[in-house]
Parts: C-alpha cells; sequence; structure tokens
C-alpha cells in the first residue's frame, strides 16, 4: 500500500511506517501517543471552540459565520477541512460570509488532531497559500504543529488501511 498521507516525509520515517502497518500497529502506536478523546460532537460545540482558539490565537482575524462537521469531506476526496468566504449582497453592501468545515472523521479522531484541523483552518483565515507564512502563523498558535500533522498522517494511513481491510470506502 502505498504512503499517500505520507509520500513527501524521509523514507525513514516512511519506512518506520510502513513497519507499524506490517505489525498492524499504527492504532496502538497513536492511542499511545494520543490517549486524550475529546466531547466536541455537535456544530455549536465546534463553533464554539473554533471561536475561542480564534479570540485567543488571531484577535484581528474576521468573525466567523459558520464552522461546522462536513460528512461529504472524506479521506477519498483527501479534503479534511475547508475555509470558505461566500459573497452576498446585503443592503448594498457585498459581505462575505466565513464559514469553516470540518471533515466528520474529526468527532472520533483524538483531541490533538481536532485541535491541529482548526488550527489549520484558522492560519487560513490570515494566509491563503500553504507557505512558510502560513506554517509559521501555525506553529505560533501550536507549537507542536508540524508533529501532530505528521502523527494526523500517519493516523489517516490507518483509517485508509482499517478500511480497505473491512473492503468499507472511506
Amino acid at each position: 500500500m502505498p504512503l499517500k498521507y505520507l509520500s513527501h516525509y524521509a523514507p525513514e520515517l516512511q519506512h518506520q511506517v510502513k513497519h507499524m502497518m506490517a505489525e498492524r500497529s499504527i492504532g496502538a502506536y497513536i492511542q499511545a501517543k494520543y490517549p486524550q478523546a475529546h466531547t466536541i460532537q455537535t456544530d455549536k460545540a465546534l463553533y464554539q471552540f473554533v471561536n475561542e482558539y480564534r479570540k485567543t490565537h488571531l484577535k484581528n482575524a474576521p468573525l466567523l459565520n459558520k464552522v461546522q462537521y462536513d460528512n461529504t469531506l472524506n479521506l477519498t476526496h483527501r479534503a479534511l477541512g475547508l475555509n470558505t468566504a461566500i459573497s452576498r449582497v446585503q443592503g448594498g453592501k457585498l459581505v462575505a460570509a466565513k464559514e469553516i468545515r470540518i471533515a466528520s472523521v474529526f468527532k472520533s479522531a483524538p483531541a490533538d488532531f481536532l485541535k491541529m484541523i482548526v488550527v489549520h483552518e484558522l492560519a487560513h483565515l490570515k494566509e491563503r497559500n500553504h507557505d512558510k507564512a502560513f506554517y509559521k502563523l501555525c506553529t505560533h498558535m501550536l507549537p507542536e504543529y508540524h508533529q501532530l500533522e505528521f502523527d494526523l498522517r500517519v493516523y489517516l494511513t490507518g483509517l485508509e488501511m482499517r478500511a480497505d481491510k473491512e473492503g468499507v470506502a472511506q
């Protein structure tokens, strides 16, 4: 199985993940490293969580009109979160409604992974591209961002491996 979520990482890291795949130990690795689950199961709770993070780390960022879990975002589409601005005319003015959608897979993911994807989507409020400034902002909000992103990719590899084994498309 190719490591599509980890293809740009060093060969040594890919080898370690392939070893975990062969031993079927990805789940144990993730559980041991990230045992903390979260209780953010509703769109309302997610909205509050994201806005608190925004207020703490991005005080000048625009207000979010909507934050919700999205069942249509999944591993097949390789989109785990979306940040959109929907423009509408209100009273002769053009108003952009900012929305963040988080893949529903994060309802059952470890709490740190939800935090990482929230930070990623919030960073897009200031930086649209995945460039140096974007990742600098991510690590400002969440210093362990890069390790969490790597481990999230390992987690997604494990989910995909499990889905392939069960014959279920994610």
